[in-house]
């Protein structure tokens, strides 16, 4: 004789069922931002912000000649990261259960793993590329108070930004504005006007430009001459992102400074919950995360803003 199915059977078996299958289907998808994005633990904090305050650089170690030469170090700007919360639910009826329609159950936490995972790539294309040039408050404040990719980055210590500040452009992607691009990076300049390291070392495209940034890094001649004189970007590491929204837009990055300046804060990962109402008989599932991303500083990026 079969065993009645008692009430609490239904919220019970199934939110391990939509639980299994939400976490399982997340796992498998392409999440890229930890690709671009140092992500540090926000570990025990109970805050509702991450808060980073900068500092000038060290002047050049001189000579000693007796008595240590003491440097005053200005102050930096500061960034704040507040964590926005994120939330999306959704419901199956009782019915669904006791006729054991499986197939349109499993496919509701399967599609909202799916927009989880799509909205995380949107923002993170977001920072990274399609809103660079324009100051984005909706998970930082920096008190530069300037785009990530600029002409007009300043610095509190008194030195001359005329030369070494600028990381924009308006060139569109080609061969000869890609190398212009690596020369001005390497001529980026520090806090005090000095000369700093800077490897550009990645190429960003949307993927609308991936043909003609794929003919500038693989073609071992020089893609715009007849010449065939050597190619000085061939090899460069190219990537193209779906997420990229503008066509035309690219950017060059240096990718060991980017996962330092790059920030993405996953205060609460995903949270996945059920509840049974019991006066409508419906099972409802709420998928909750908590995060914050931005950049702390802008010398790891040179952005190109095409018209």
């Amino acid at each position: 004789m079969a065993v009645p199915l008692r009430s609490s059977a239904f919220p019970d078996v199934l939110d391990a069922r939509m639980t299994k299958v939400f976490n399982e289907t997340y796992r498998q998808l392409p999440d890229r931002v930890a690709e671009f994005f140092g992500m540090p633990s926000t570990g025990s904090k109970q805050g509702d912000t991450e808060r980073y305050s900068q500092t000038g650089t060290f002047g050049d170690v001189e000579e000693f000649t007796g008595s240590v030469s003491y440097d005053d170090v200005s102050e930096g700007y500061d960034v704040t990261f507040t964590h926005v919360q994120y939330a999306k639910g959704f419901q199956i009826e009782r019915a669904l259960y006791d006729d054991d329609k499986t197939g349109i159950m499993d496919s509701k936490p399967r599609d909202m793993a799916k927009a989880l995972q799509r909205t995380r790539q949107k923002h993170g294309a977001s920072i990274l590329l399609n809103n660079a040039f324009s100051v984005d408050s909706t998970w930082i404040s920096h008190t530069e108070n300037v785009a990530l990719s600029s002409n007009s980055h300043t610095t509190r210590s008194g030195a001359s930004t005329s030369t070494g500040f600028d990381n924009l452009t308006t060139a569109a992607l080609s061969a000869v504005a890609l190398e212009s691009a690596r020369i001005s990076m390497r001529g980026f300049r520090g806090d005090r006007g000095e000369r700093i390291s800077v490897v550009p070392s990645v190429l960003l495209v949307p993927i609308d430009l991936e043909p003609t940034a794929w003919e500038i890094v693989n073609s071992q001649g020089k893609p715009d001459s007849a010449n065939n004189n050597a190619n000085f970007n061939y090899g460069f590491n190219m990537k193209s992102w779906e997420y990229f929204t503008d066509t035309n837009n690219w950017a060059l990055v240096d990718s060991g400074m980017m996962k330092d300046y790059l920030l993405w804060h996953d205060r609460i990962g995903q949270e996945f919950a059920m509840v049974e109402d019991f006066d409508t008989l419906m099972g409802k599932w709420r998928l909750y995360s908590r995060y914050s991303a931005g950049h702390t500083d802008w010398r790891w990026f040179y952005g190109a803003q095409v018209s």
